[in-house]
């Protein structure tokens, strides 16, 4: 194997595995240190700089970064429900805790003539507008709602996330000058562009839910309701209660929030029923769980034949039982078990079966192309759409994600959008900056507390049941306190700050491979990678981790270290006679919308 260049900024990125995870690669590890310290503010003001909504994705976030979470991988040999750390509920704590931030938000600079157009309040727009207002740009925001924010504040309960905190997040937003047209709905792609902007973001979401077509759907339809549809209303309070038997039919997220909160609007039998395994439910493992907590049953393996009704009446619904079988390539079907159809009695049913775009107000001839699914053709990285000043983000871009995701797509938009009104290439990205700075202190000591935490993840508590149940207003999960999160933020392995080696000091004592708890080092012949993780001192078998390979030492030998369950103790480095070795926190800065994205050779338009 080569040696590893770790001047190339993916490498130690990709070993702080919940950073790379994040869409918007938020430096995990800097802001827990922060949290630990008791640094509240700072450590929100690193969240806020990458993921716009610390408050928010605090408590909504698909935490993509926790399966990711090294700690789960080195808690599998010592415990039996080996957990990552609490990466989401610690973003929590940076909002709960922060102080007044609002002198720490950007300066808006001199206007600079060009204006700007953002179609949807939600967070891939508004993440548009938060990079490029304090540049100058003449920002205005379009929704057909009288408040910003999107799904966020239209379709997840406020059981789960309370409007006071969408309210000041995105108030934040827009008191760096952003214009909001509440109450304006975009009707027409042609009228938007008629009015000159030199810009245009989509950012307006999947707005429309999937119907399921069966034998007694238009009968029943009064009491039959699309699941976003159906938690809009209720956001909005159209709709303030709901049939005692309630059945909610898919197994995402939205599916989960209507089923809850179906349960605090009266629903006494609500369940959940879906047609593939529990395992393969799209939603979230917490959210199931946090479903069942509350007594709702979740049915598998039941596919939905027909609405049964009377004159009009839903009295329920007929499925079919399957079960899963795989093919020799591990493609699953479902047949038939041939057991009779299930008939479950209900009042109401909610139907959560997916979302998808929809995109009436463009016209097919104003020089947008679509794809055969209905979605804007876009330069995957730029998201720059065939009308070279028209750009997409969030699941209007690609289809239905996550907050965090349309966050993500938000920033690169916006340094599109930069570049494209400075004549630069669009499909041109910047690179990130990164920075390798040592943490050495002294002899023995580092910057850090190394010394790694035994405990097993920590419960966050909840409101009482009787009051959570009694409300769709009372929020249930009341984060941690600041003592819980200190230790939570222990358990953390400080990921980015990296075992860097340099061979030329290396005497090759192998004092490294005696001290290390998790047998990461090696010292061996070199071959080629797959004989050589074969024959590591502990066989390197994730290979979704790299190996970390030094040059050639003196007795011809290199160093091999396993990066997949290092613990970033620093033990190595204490241990190391001759400073081989040393701890050095990588720091990966992605570059934002301004003159650091641009290609300063270029001219601007004039």
């Amino acid at each position: 194997m080569q040696r590893t260049d770790t001047a190339d900024p993916t490498y130690f990125h990709k070993v702080v595995d919940c950073q790379y995870a994040c869409p918007a690669h938020t430096p995990v590890p800097e802001y827990i240190r922060l949290i630990a310290q008791g640094r509240y503010s700072d450590a929100y003001m690193v969240n806020w700089v990458s993921n716009v909504f610390p408050g928010i994705l605090g408590r909504t976030c698909d935490r993509p970064c926790e399966p990711a979470c090294r700690r789960g991988r080195v808690e599998e040999a010592n415990a039996e429900h080996p957990e990552p750390v609490a990466i989401c509920r610690l973003k929590r704590v940076t909002a709960d805790f922060k102080g007044d931030v609002r002198g720490r938000m950007p300066q808006v600079g001199p206007k600079n003539g060009k204006r700007i157009a953002c179609v949807g309040a939600g967070p891939a727009s508004l993440t548009v507008a938060r990079d490029l207002a304090p540049l100058g740009y003449d920002v205005t925001i379009f929704d057909g709602e009288a408040k910003a924010g999107g799904f966020m504040w239209t379709q997840i309960p406020r059981f789960r996330l309370p409007e006071s905190v969408i309210d000041e997040e995105t108030g934040y937003i827009l008191d760096l000058g952003v214009r909001f047209e509440g109450g304006r709905r975009i009707d027409s792609m042609k009228a938007l562009l008629a009015q000159g902007y030199d810009a245009v973001f989509v950012g307006c979401g999947a707005p429309r839910g999937r119907d399921l077509e069966l034998p007694g759907r238009k009968e029943a339809a009064t009491k039959i309701h699309i699941g976003i549809e159906w938690l809009a209303s209720v956001s909005f309070g159209h709709v303030t209660s709901v049939g005692k038997r309630v059945i909610v039919l898919g197994g995402g997220n939205t599916a989960m929030d209507c089923c809850r909160s179906a349960r605090r609007l009266g629903g006494t039998d609500v369940k959940v029923i879906v047609r593939s395994g529990f395992e393969e439910m799209k939603a979230s493992p917490w959210e199931k769980e946090d479903a069942m907590h509350e007594g709702i049953p979740i049915l598998n393996y039941h596919v939905p034949k027909a609405f049964v009704h009377e004159d009009g009446r839903l009295t329920g619904m007929t499925f079919e039982l399957v079960k899963a079988e795989y093919d020799e390539r591990g493609r699953r079907r479902l047949v038939p078990t041939g057991e009779p159809d299930a008939f479950f009695e209900c009042d109401e049913v909610l139907v959560a079966v997916g979302q998808e775009n929809a995109f009436p107000w463009i016209e097919r001839d104003c020089g947008l192309a679509f794809d055969e699914w209905g979605l804007p053709r876009l330069h995957k990285e730029s998201f720059q759409s065939t009308l070279p000043h028209v750009f997409f983000g969030g699941d209007a871009a690609f289809g239905p994600k996550n907050i965090i995701t349309a966050v993500a797509h938000g920033h690169e938009a916006a340094v599109s959008i930069d570049r494209f009104l400075h004549g630069q290439d669009v499909a041109v990205r910047p690179a990130p900056m990164t920075n390798l700075m040592s943490q050495k202190m002294g002899i023995h000591e580092w910057s850090y507390d190394n010394d790694t935490s035994l405990d097993l993840r920590y419960k966050v508590p909840w409101a009482k049941a009787e009051r959570a149940l009694a409300s769709i207003k009372v929020e249930v999960e009341l984060g941690f306190d600041a003592a819980t999160a200190f230790k939570e933020a222990q358990r953390c392995l400080n990921c980015d700050v990296q075992t860097v080696f340099t061979e030329s000091a290396c005497i090759e004592c192998d004092a490294c491979v005696d001290i290390c708890p998790m047998d990461c080092i090696t010292f061996t012949e070199n071959g080629e990678e797959p004989q050589l993780r074969q024959r590591l001192k502990a066989p390197a078998l994730n290979l979704a981790q790299d190996l970390y390979i030094g040059g050639p030492l003196k007795t011809g030998r290199i160093m091999a270290k396993d990066e997949d369950v290092c613990l970033h103790c620093g033990l190595c480095a204490e241990r190391c006679p001759t400073g081989a070795w040393d701890m050095q926190k990588f720091l990966l800065d992605t570059t934002q919308a301004g003159p650091r994205a641009r290609d300063p050779a270029r001219k601007a338009i004039a």
